[in-house]
């Protein structure tokens, strides 16, 4: 016999350990530790609570917890379960994009080129982490451009790496050695010698007139200005280290990460989240998350709130406390920036929330629904007289889209409007029955009642019970009202925080699919034309689009150029027909 949570709650052990929250689905919904599990997990369900907590606590519906030796052991378990669940009310910082880093081979001619690789590659070396992508994109463009001690100018990078085939007959293997090591001097921020050499060749090539060159030289000068303004030199020791330092506020966490590399403070990342966690707790999610993704370096300086013996253990690098010096003052300014970014953006994050949340209690009366409304799917479907017929589904939590949900759909409808409304939600919530993952608690489509009565037949032949209403747009195509399975069309004030969101889901669902619309009909027009090129093969498109990247580019390009890619003949079948194309 299940127990109730009033049951559970009466015979929770003091112990160290995780708890892990569930709702109605029995989906996770949030994982914590606890020096003391009684205590901690009985707490969510006495007095009073901020909104998030109150907003958790509604959603709960049952509890599991697991028992640890020690918190050491509860930290890494908390983890480790929030890294395979991803619950909704725990912070997930990061995403999945990686942070550049400039990478430059060991051997053969030296290439500095941008790189997101997690795992470091051996042959090469690695400068960074860049959060600020355009600066790692600058300087890889600012050196792939440069020869051994910038002898000579190189307009593009085309030039250089046809340059490069030839190197053997061109540079001996110790200026080539010698030439890595300018560029490791520049990459490690090391650029007096090299800013110096540009500035010599600019002011050279003014004074012989040569005024195209004197531009290009000035151009590298901005570029190098650019990544040097946000490079500060903070040491004189030259050490490499990450250091995370943080804010609180009415529920807020500021997080500051600062990466100093070879003396040098390269880049800083932010992050700003409202949290349900101790700070201690959120720090310690965070810089977990961080080296998912990133390369982790050989020293890592936390606050002392952190655990930093737990940490040092999980990571596997050293991690310290920084009690006295430049590191300690470091520390300090990264807690300041983190209280600016909260005092900054504090007062606006606080309005939006209410207003979201002021939104879906408006839309939940407005359609009589009893229960609240947490995510919402939203639905449109394009086409052109029939032909690349599609639909998309893009989902909101709380007032916020979640990406990582989104999902397109080809349909096999053609130009029934009704019938590829069929189509999307007998499909979407088919997979959802058979998959047995999480229904939204409102479907909106982008249509008027016939389409809401096409969906809600689907919905009753699986057996769904899902509110569901359309949206009704005015002249002008703009969102008007609400229509309900009914019929009936509930008024939206235009001056309402409803208006506002659905207004932003009805922009944003037509954004994509149309954009997914746009794609399909450009690969096929793409395919259709170099399909009619005779001798023309998927090896050669696949080499064709990796050197000139579009057609449009193709186009540009001359026979010669082609036959870099193609033998000669195909280069003038694809030379004739592209520009036949434009006629």
């Amino acid at each position: 016999m299940k127990l109730t949570l009033k049951e559970k709650l009466s015979v929770l052990p003091p112990e160290p350990g995780c708890y892990q929250m569930k709702d109605k689905h029995g989906t996770i919904i949030y994982v914590g530790k606890a020096k003391n599990l009684k205590n901690r997990v009985s707490s969510y369900f006495t007095g009073a609570h901020d909104h998030k907590t109150t907003r958790l606590v509604s959603e709960i519906e049952d509890f599991d917890i697991l028992v640890t030796k020690t918190e050491k052991e509860s930290l890494i378990l908390e983890i480790n379960l929030i890294k395979e669940h991803r619950p909704k009310f725990n912070i997930i910082f990061i995403d999945d994009k990686s942070y550049p880093y400039l990478k430059l081979n060991r051997t053969g001619i030296p290439v500095v080129s941008v790189s997101r690789d997690r795992k470091q590659n051996p042959k090469f070396m690695y400068f960074g982490p860049y959060p600020n992508a355009t600066a790692a994109r600058k300087m890889s463009e600012l050196l792939s451009e440069t020869l051994p001690s910038d002898a000579g100018f190189v307009p593009n990078k085309q030039k250089i790496y046809t340059t490069l085939n030839h190197t053997e007959a061109v540079w001996s293997e110790a200026e080539i050695d010698a030439w890595r090591q300018n560029l490791v001097k520049v990459l490690q921020g090391n650029d007096k010698g090299f800013r110096d050499a540009l500035v010599e060749k600019m002011m050279h090539a003014s004074e012989t007139l040569n005024f195209e060159v004197a531009s290009h030289y000035k151009e590298k000068l901005e570029a190098l200005d650019y990544i040097s303004d946000r490079q500060q030199v903070q040491f004189s020791i030259r050490e490499s280290f990450d250091m995370f330092s943080y804010a609180v506020h009415r529920g807020y966490l500021a997080i500051v990460g600062l990466f100093v590399r070879s003396g040098r403070l390269l880049e800083k990342t932010m992050a700003l989240e409202a949290t349900l966690e101790d700070p201690e707790d959120a720090l310690l999610s965070f810089i977990s998350q961080f080296y998912e993704r990133q390369p982790k370096p050989k020293h890592v300086y936390v606050p002392n709130i952190v655990d930093a013996q737990s940490l040092e253990e999980l990571l596997g690098i050293k991690v310290s406390h920084p009690q006295r010096g430049n590191k300690r003052q470091l520390l300090d300014i990264g807690k300041r920036n983190a209280e600016i970014q909260l005092e900054s953006q504090f007062e606006v994050l606080q309005s939006r929330q209410e207003h979201l949340e002021s939104a879906l209690v408006e839309l939940q009366h407005t359609l009589n629904l009893n229960q609240p409304i947490r995510r919402v799917e939203i639905f449109d479907n394009s086409h052109i007289s029939g032909s690349f017929a599609v639909s998309a589904c893009v989902v909101y939590d709380d007032g916020e889209p979640n990406r990582k949900l989104y999902r397109r759909y080809k349909l096999s409808t053609g130009s029934d409007d009704l019938a590829s409304m069929r189509e999307v939600i007998y499909r979407r919530y088919f997979r959802i029955l058979k998959e047995q993952t999480q229904f939204p608690d409102l479907i909106i489509v982008d249509g008027g009642f016939n389409q809401v009565k096409s969906a809600q037949e689907v919905l009753d032949d699986l057996g769904l019970t899902i509110p569901l209403c359309g949206l009704v747009k005015d002249d002008r195509h703009r969102t008007r009202g609400i229509m309900d399975c009914d019929g009936q069309e509930k008024s939206v004030s235009l001056s309402s925080a409803l208006f506002n969101l659905l207004t932003q889901m009805q922009d944003e669902v037509h954004r994509y699919v149309i954009t997914y619309h746009r794609l399909l009909r450009k690969k096929k027009m793409t395919a259709s034309i170099l399909d009619e090129v005779e001798g023309l093969g998927s090896v050669g498109k696949k080499q064709l689009y990796a050197k000139f990247g579009s057609l449009k580019n193709m186009r540009q390009a001359s026979i010669e150029e082609l036959s870099a890619v193609v033998s000669t003949s195909v280069a003038q079948n694809i030379y004739e027909l592209l520009h036949l194309e434009m006629e």
